[in-house]
């Protein structure tokens, strides 16, 4: 049995990562008031925490454990 709030969709990465792409966006935008550069820096944020967030959740592990039991014995 599988909880359905242990996977997190496609759509709440690309959400979290286009957050962070726009608050560093932002923040470059306001210190060089380049536009080429400033989504050079907001698309590498955008692909980084993309690639780190999905790694983080690879390395959680699926437990089928019923929580109605106890698991210590």
């Amino acid at each position: 049995m599988t909880n359905p709030n242990s996977k997190l969709g496609v759509r709440v990465y690309l959400t979290l990562s286009f957050i962070a792409a726009a608050v560093v966006g932002v923040i470059v935008y306001g210190g060089i008031r380049d536009l080429g550069k400033t989504l050079i820096w907001a698309g590498l944020t955008f692909i980084v925490v993309l690639v780190g967030i999905a790694t983080l959740a690879l390395m959680i592990k699926e437990e089928d454990v019923d929580p109605d039991k106890p698991r210590l014995k």
